[in-house]
């Protein structure tokens, strides 16, 4: 499919003190959370003025991906659009097919397989080409790029710049989004082999570890939700933080692998709460930059564009199986990556 177009497909986030609580029930949606788990969450965001930076990252990658793309000769306006806040993904699909692009590739910000981090994106696009209606520009949604070389370059760079703040002896852990372990055990039909999230996960962490010259690490998760009887992925990063504190581990660096940006999850969970206990622990605490912000990553979605339209060399630093590529917002198969349990909130 040759593109004129390319839509960057994002989470969204609230930019206002007034969209936090309508942004939370999107996200929800449907899910049973309480109201007071919506009320609990929405502290988080009100601490920064109620604003999440997700937005203002994504705008920023527009920039440079445009960049990216004009040093390539590629002449490719970019879209932006949201799965839960404004812009809505159906407003810029609207937006594109009023501007007459026939053909798009869309560029998810999640590395991953999975649900909320592959599948989701592709319910995201039918659901956006529903609305518009037949005049819908058809969409192919671009590949998981968790072991994509520019993505581990991006990503152990900012890993080195951070041990160069850090006490020496401090322990390098890597952190994800944790998801319930029936959703890891059902991702990409892991059980016949495929795409598990968790797999790809420890691989990416691998990968960037051997980069960034570090012998020993550890990879644990963050930022669950959910029903606490819905067992999911651990050890919870602070859980670890205390761990590492029994054993007399002087300081940790974080690096936040699972994430593209510095969004909520990143600045609360990490910046804020991990940091804090840190402290009270008397850890020297210091965290990795997330890749976005790299050079590489918008030369590595150039690249990604470059597979898609001209049959390029995929370029990947493991055999490990990966995905999520699909038209029109149908995925890899049927049942790939399937929601299957209850209480995860993405």
């Amino acid at each position: 499919m040759t593109s004129d177009a390319l839509l960057l497909l994002s989470f969204g986030g609230p930019e206002g003190p007034s969209e936090v609580r309508p942004f939370l029930e999107n996200v929800t949606r449907g899910r049973g959370v309480p109201p007071q788990r919506l009320a609990e969450v929405a502290q988080h965001y009100l601490h920064f003025g109620g604003v999440s930076p997700i937005n203002q990252c994504n705008r920023t990658l527009i920039t440079a991906i445009e960049r990216a793309l004009a040093t390539a000769g590629l002449d490719l306006p970019v879209y932006f659009g949201n799965r839960n806040w404004h812009p809505m993904v159906e407003d810029t699909v609207a937006a594109m097919a009023a501007d007459g692009v026939r053909n798009a590739v869309v560029f998810a910000t999640s590395a991953w397989g999975g649900y909320s981090g592959c599948r989701q994106y592709h319910e995201d696009i039918a659901r956006a080409r529903y609305a518009v209606g037949p005049r819908a520009p058809d969409l192919m949604k671009l590949r998981h790029f968790f072991d994509h070389p520019l993505f581990v370059a991006a990503c152990a760079e900012a890993l080195c710049t951070a041990r160069e703040q850090a006490d020496p002896a401090a322990r390098v852990v890597f952190t994800a989004h944790s998801v319930p372990l029936a959703a890891d055990a059902t991702a990409g039909l892991a059980a016949q082999g495929g795409h598990r999230y968790s797999r790809q996960v420890t691989t990416a962490a691998q990968l960037v570890a051997t980069a960034a010259g570090v012998a020993s690490y550890d990879v644990v998760w963050q930022s669950r939700s959910g029903p606490p009887q819905v067992p999911w992925l651990e050890p919870d990063v602070i859980e670890h933080l205390d761990a590492l504190h029994a054993q007399g581990v002087p300081g940790v660096v974080v690096a936040p692998i699972g994430f593209v940006s510095d969004h909520l999850e990143v600045v609360w969970d990490l910046d804020h709460e991990a940091r804090q206990r840190a402290a009270t622990l008397g850890m020297d605490f210091v965290r990795a930059a997330t890749p976005g912000t790299n050079p590489r990553f918008a030369a590595m979605v150039v690249e990604l564009i470059a597979e898609q339209a001209r049959g390029a060399l995929a370029r990947r630093c493991s055999q490990v199986p990966a995905a999520g590529q699909g038209v029109n917002g149908v995925p890899c198969a049927p049942s790939c990556c399937a929601r299957v349990w209850p209480g995860s909130s993405g």
